[in-house]
C-alpha cells in the first residue's frame, strides 16, 4: 500500500505541505536543513512508535504553531491520520477513515522500514538501540508485536515501582504483574526468535553482490519460566532498581557472514553494506509474508555510498514498491530512471 497523498500541518518546519507521490521511487532533494528528513519522519509516524527519530511528540510541533501537529495520508483509498491536539501535546491520536483507532492498529495498515544516518552506529551502539531496531523488523512481520511490547513494558514499570515502594509490596499484586510480564514476554521472545530465524535464512540466500551478507542471531534472554525467574529475583531487582532478566535484555547479534567477523569489528563501509543488505533482505521477507512490499524510507543513503554500490542499491530497489529517498543533490539519484521527484526548501515542497 504505497502512500499516494501526504499532508502535514504544523509539523516540524512545515506550517502545511502536501505531496502526491507515485508508487515507486519518491526522491526528495534539497539543501541540508531544508526539511527532507521531516517528511520521512511524517511517513514513519503512520506506524506505531515515535517514528524514525524516536522524538517526544511535543518536539514535532512547529515553532510558532498551536502546540499540536497532524500528519494525514491516503494509501490504497484508506485515509490514515495521526497527530496531537493543542491541549495535550504528548497524547497521540489516530484516525482510520475518520474513526478513532489505537496507535498499535496502524501496523495493520502499513508496513514501513527506514534507514537513517544515525543507524550507521547500530552495530557499535547500545543493545537497546539494536533491540528497538529488531522490534521494528518484527513488527513488520507480526503486527501483534506492538500490543505485546506495550503490555509487557507497562507491567514491568508497575512491578519496578511496586518493588521500589518502601512498604512491603502486596505479593498477590506482584504475582499478577509477573504473570502479565510472562504472558506478553513469551510472545515477544517467540516473535523475535521466529523473525530472526526467517531473516537469517533469507540472508543466507541473498544475492552475493556489493552488499555484504549478515548472519544474525539473538543474545541474552533465552526463554524459560519467566514467572519463576521474576519471583526468585524480587530481592535482586529491588536492590538493582530494575528488572534484571527477561526479553527486555535481549540483543541482536550480527556477524559478517563471509568473514565470520562481528559486525562491530568490521570496517565502516562493511557495516553500512551489512545494514543495507539486512534491511533489503527483510523487505523481501515482509513482501513475501504480507503479500505486498513495505514502504522504505532511506535518508541520505546514496551520499554515503561509492558510485558502484550506489548503482547496485538502485538495482536492488527497482520493483520493491514505494521507496522514499533523500539527498542534497538531485544528481545523486542519477541512474534511477522513472520516479516522483520533489525539491524541498525551508517550509515547502514542489514537484521537480
Amino acid at each position: 500500500m504505497p502512500v499516494s497523498r501526504l499532508a502535514v500541518t504544523d509539523f516540524r518546519s512545515y506550517a502545511s505541505a502536501l505531496i502526491e507521490p507515485g508508487p515507486g521511487f519518491v526522491l526528495l532533494s534539497g539543501d541540508n536543513g531544508a526539511g527532507k528528513t521531516n517528511l520521512l519522519e511524517a511517513v514513519s509516524l503512520l506506524t506505531p512508535g515515535r517514528g524514525l527519530r524516536g522524538a517526544a511528540l511535543s518536539e514535532m510541533t512547529r515553532r510558532g504553531g498551536d502546540n499540536g501537529w497532524a500528519v494525514a495520508a491516503n494509501a490504497d483509498d484508506v485515509d490514515i491520520g495521526t497527530g496531537t491536539p493543542p491541549d495535550a501535546p504528548e497524547r497521540r491520536q489516530v484516525r482510520i477513515n475518520g474513526a478513532r483507532a489505537s496507535v498499535n492498529s496502524l501496523s495493520e495498515w502499513l508496513s514501513i522500514l527506514w534507514l537513517t544516518p544515525v543507524m550507521d552506529r547500530l552495530f557499535t551502539g547500545s543493545a537497546g538501540d539494536r533491540r528497538r531496531f529488531l522490534d521494528r523488523l518484527v513488527l513488520a512481520l507480526e503486527p501483534s508485536h506492538a500490543h505485546h511490547s506495550s503490555r509487557y513494558e507497562a507491567a514491568m514499570r508497575a512491578r519496578n515501582k511496586l518493588l521500589a515502594d518502601e512498604t512491603t509490596p502486596d505479593p498477590s499484586w506482584l504475582t499478577a504483574l509477573e504473570e502479565a510480564m510472562a504472558e506478553h514476554g513469551t510472545a515477544i521472545a517467540g516473535a523475535r526468535s521466529r523473525a530472526v530465524a526467517a531473516l537469517d535464512e533469507r540472508l543466507a540466500g541473498a544475492p552475493d553482490d556489493e552488499f555484504a551478507r549478515a548472519q544474525i542471531g539473538l543474545d541474552g534472554w533465552e526463554g524459560g519460566d519467566l514467572v519463576a525467574v521474576l519471583g526468585a529475583n524480587r530481592s535482586r531487582d529491588t536492590a538493582a532498581g530494575r528488572t534484571t532478566e527477561g526479553p527486555h535484555r535481549q540483543d541482536l547479534a550480527v556477524v559478517h557472514r563471509a568473514k565470520q567477523m562481528p559486525a562491530a569489528r568490521s570496517s565502516t563501509g562493511e557495516q553500512k553494506a551489512l545494514l543495507l543488505g539486512l534491511v533489503l533482505a527483510h523487505a523481501d521477507l515482509v513482501a513475501k509474508r504480507r503479500g505486498a512490499p513495505p514502504i522504505l524510507l532511506l535518508d541520505e543513503v546514496a551520499a554515503h555510498l561509492d558510485p558502484k554500490r550506489r548503482q547496485a542499491l538502485f538495482r536492488r530497489l527497482q520493483g520493491r514498491g514505494q521507496v522514499w529517498m533523500t539527498a542534497t543533490e538531485a544528481t545523486l539519484f542519477d541512474g534511477i530512471g522513472e520516479a516522483s521527484r520533489f525539491h524541498v526548501q525551508p517550509g515547502g515542497v514542489t514537484a521537480a
